[in-house]
């Protein structure tokens, strides 16, 4: 017989943890050291939910170790993995601990794609399990009363636990067994079962009766709000009402304050005060014959209730001759005090003492976001400065191509191609020239529709998941309870539509280059030829011979010296910038401990600054300076001009070279564009299988959760009644009027005289009065007082009750049969009495049946009146 209510664990269904983990440790980290030892842990952590939730659970400490561990784990890589139906997503399924389903379908069961809802069951089977420990320990022992109270305590702390944080961890409505009023009820239990632990062990130390009185009557109180739960709880699962629950706490209740009257009575005799202490003796007394009574079947009170019942008969035995105490009402006493030594344990993690977290070195995830965006921000501030330096470069290019320099102050002999237009050629042609060009315009269109196949391939998948989503979803209508698919790829939608945007603006970019190409590609030919073609496509003029030496054109030549200087400056600032690599991840761990969330943009604006600071400062500084250069330059270029003799073949010489210039710097700019468009194609490739891989993957996942529904759904259907529609029930069965005669007379149904016929509904006794016989104490005790045989006010009916035998010419009817002393319905029937009814008890106007006496019947017709003889003469 029970006494301590356990509770059972749920049970938990297969899942591969390894394969999803692994999966986005190597999308997310870089290969190496650090991935494989991730890896590595990923297989642990499988490997210790098999061990946890994969076998059954001796009910020992170290299963229960197992179990901490397991979720001391779980604990631990929340904040490291992003479990969620569409980024790591594991569907976890767990079974009712309670409802154990039926022949037709299994238990009922929940399949969430939650970290929250595995945590919150094994943490429940974590409390079952230290319940189950709890009641397997020997109470006659301190080390098993300590054991005990201890794990109670614990199971009472998860319990309530969970009931604070369940339905903040799921998306939907929880099991029974996980609800905010089972686990709730739960801790209550397990908090008085504690409580009366210390009862029992303050009573084997023989503690003060006062401390042990508190003690019972606090555990009552614990066990009373328990039942009141019980009670008034309409979401309690039927386990509480069909097992031993609730009777045990009802029973437990009475106990306990059976107790504290007990104890508080003995404080009561060393006070002096005899009365208080029979009256509370006799309520201890009530209360545990009402659990003698009614729960004798879960707990024997046998031991406390002879203990009561002695001390009860001494204290009345003495107050009866010795002190004559008045006894006072139960009302009128005063009410026991409590003192409660237990409370539910907090749940702390590690809950474990041999925990190791198996992802020390991998960082938690909100400071994997904080670098994510950290990086978007030093990424952001570099490409700036890049490109306000390249933007600065190509403007000071430009200018310098528009006044023809420096090829118009080198153009001395006005019949040679002039040493910078010279140096650009050769530049030109050791890059591949115009095949270079044309080779990277061909592949750009081949990496754009990898791309776009890629994207619509993934969009494709989880169009097809949300159809197939939404037909079952108007076939089944409310019971297929589960995120429509439509609400569960918005995000991925709108990173889709983002990846399709970013495509599209590529496609308009390659089309401007492409025009631009088309524009310079004739004179970027020029430029790819050799020496005496090029210096035969630039037309002569007459030399400026006079121009050389003097003061101008020495100016230009510092003022384009010291352009080229801030060019090489710039150069070497890109790549200062480029190589700068800090790691952010020390100074988020530090400011997540510190404060325990993460203000990432005052850090990284912060460090940025910090580290850039001076690298941008010296990009703006070449930017002032370039601005002054140009300045200048334009100036004594003006004076140049003026100086300088001109006529239409030196115009257009000038002209021919100012195109040579500006086509090389097309042409450098082109090639930088194309090979910066074949990067971004190709690292845009590697984003879209990531996305496409998180597609396929929630799509996989969202169909094993699909095939999951569908059979629960299935075993629900199998396990609703077929509703057949059955006939009304008659009316003479239901103790109606006897239903009216059918015009064609149904036979009488035959029976055999060698088999015996099953006896017919047990009648009610006919009643027989006769105003002269005698009632005899049976007749009296049954109701069958004699009355007259011919009276008129007899209310025997004229057929006995039971089935309504037809009655029609040649068919006597059922008999009448008054009820004999000793009488049972079931030894005799119609057709089976060792005597013949009709010679002795006749109906009135009715034929004798079988027929006329025969002779030799051994009972005489009409035999004298005996007294007390229970039948009348008729």
């Amino acid at each position: 017989m029970a006494s301590f209510v356990t509770v059972q664990l749920k049970k938990a269904s297969e899942v591969d943890l390894a394969k999803p983990l692994c999966k986005f440790i190597q999308q997310t980290y870089p290969g190496g050291e650090s991935q494989a030892e991730h890896v590595r842990a990923a297989e642990e952590l499988h490997k210790l939910r098999k061990s946890a939730l994969g076998r059954a659970l001796d009910k020992h400490e170290s299963s229960l170790e197992t179990l901490l561990r397991y979720y001391d784990q779980l604990c631990s890589i929340e904040p490291k993995f992003p479990f969620s139906e569409n980024q790591i997503c594991v569907t976890f399924t767990w079974k009712d601990a309670f409802d154990k389903g039926s022949l037709f379908g299994g238990s009922v069961k929940l399949a969430l794609a939650s970290l929250g809802y595995e945590k919150t069951c094994v943490l429940f089977n974590c409390g079952a399990l230290a319940s189950q420990i709890a009641a397997e320990q020997n109470l006659d022992s301190d080390e098993g009363l300590k054991a005990a109270a201890k794990h109670y305590q614990f199971a009472s702390g998860a319990f309530q636990h969970i009931k604070d944080t369940v339905l903040s961890s799921l998306s939907r409505e929880p099991t029974v067994d996980i609800s905010p009023d089972t686990v709730g009820t739960l801790s209550l239990i397990m908090l008085a079962q504690a409580q009366e632990v210390f009862f029992l062990k303050a009573t084997r130390d023989k503690m003060k009766d006062a401390i042990i009185a508190k003690l019972a009557n606090q555990a009552a109180d614990y066990y009373g709000d328990a039942f009141k739960q019980c009670q008034y709880k309409d979401t309690l699962p039927k386990y509480f009402y069909f097992q031993e629950v609730f009777p045990v706490l009802a029973a437990k209740h009475c106990i306990m304050q059976a107790n504290a009257e007990y104890h508080q009575s003995i404080l009561a005799k060393q006070q002096k005060k005899f009365g208080e202490e029979i009256a509370r003796l006799q309520h201890a007394a009530d209360l545990v014959k009402t659990v003698a009574s009614r729960y004798d079947e879960y707990i024997n009170v046998k031991d406390l209730s002879d203990k009561i019942s002695r001390a009860l008969t001494a204290a009345k035995k003495d107050n009866d001759f010795i002190y004559h105490d008045r006894i006072p009402d139960l009302k009128d006493l005063e009410p026991i005090g409590k003192a409660s030594l237990v409370k539910a344990t907090p749940v702390v993690v590690p809950l474990s003492q041999k925990f190791t977290d198996l992802f020390e070195k991998m960082v938690p995830l909100a400071v994997q976001q904080a670098l994510t965006l950290y990086n978007q921000r030093k990424a952001d501030l570099v490409n700036r400065s890049i490109a306000q330096m390249r933007e600065a470069t190509n403007l000071a290019n430009g200018v310098l191509a528009s006044l023809n320099l420096p090829a118009a102050i080198e153009d001395v002999s006005g019949d040679s191609v002039p040493q910078s237009i010279l140096q650009k050629s050769k530049s030109v042609i050791e890059q591949g020239g115009v095949q270079t060009i044309d080779q990277l315009m061909k592949d750009l269109p081949e990496l754009l529709q990898r791309n776009r196949e890629i994207l619509d391939e993934s969009l494709r998948i989880l169009n097809e998941e949300e159809t197939t989503d939404n037909e079952l979803k108007n076939k089944f209508k409310e019971r297929w309870q589960r995120t429509p698919s439509n609400d569960l790829y918005k995000p991925l939608r709108a990173e889709g539509a983002n990846y399709s945007n970013i495509l599209d603006k590529a496609v308009q970019a390659d089309k401007q280059v492409k025009e631009r190409y088309q524009t310079h590609r004739d004179t970027i030919s020029l430029l790819c030829k050799p020496e005496p073609e090029l210096n035969a496509a630039i037309p002569s003029a007459n030399p400026a011979k006079t121009m050389q030496g003097s003061e101008v054109v020495n100016v230009l030549k510092s003022l384009l010296a010291n352009l080229e200087e801030v060019k090489k400056q710039r150069e070497q600032l890109e790549n200062d910038l480029k190589a700068i690599n800090f790691d952010m991840t020390t100074k988020f761990l530090t400011a997540l401990a510190q404060d325990g969330t993460l203000n990432e943009e005052a850090i990284s604006v912060t460090e940025l600054d910090r580290i850039y600071g001076s690298l941008t400062h010296k990009v703006q500084e070449t930017l002032k300076k370039q601005e002054e250069l140009l300045t200048n330059i334009q100036n004594s270029h003006q004076e140049f001009s003026k100086m300088k003799q001109s006529n239409n073949e030196s115009n257009l010489r000038e002209e021919v070279l100012k195109n040579l210039a500006v086509a090389n710097d097309n042409f450098v700019e082109l090639v930088a564009n194309l090979r910066e468009g074949t990067k971004f194609y190709n690292e845009l490739t590697e984003i879209l299988l990531k996305f496409q891989n998180k597609c396929t993957d929630i799509v996989f996942a969202r169909k094993t959760e699909r095939d999951e529904l569908l059979k629960d759904l299935q075993q629900s259907i199998a396990k609703e009644p077929s509703a057949p529609s059955f006939p009304s029930v008659p009316a003479y069965q239901t103790g109606g009027n006897k239903p009216p005669a059918s015009s064609t007379p149904t036979p009488a149904p035959r029976t055999s005289v060698v088999s015996k016929p099953q006896p017919p509904a047990r009648p009610p006794p006919p009643v027989i009065s006769s105003a002269n016989a005698l009632t005899t104490p049976v007749q009296a005790a049954m109701g069958t007082a004699p009355s007259p045989a011919g009276s008129a006010a007899s209310t025997a009916p004229s057929q006995a009750q039971g089935p309504p035998y037809p009655t029609y010419p040649g068919y006597s009817g059922y008999c009448q049969m008054p009820m004999p002393m000793g009488y049972n319905p079931y030894m005799y029937g119609q057709f089976n009495l060792p005597y013949n009814p009709a010679a002795m008890y006749q109906n009135p106007g009715q034929a004798p049946y079988p027929g006329p006496q025969q002779p030799g019947y051994p009972y005489p017709q009409h035999p004298p009146q005996q007294p007390g003889y229970p039948y009348p003469q008729q």
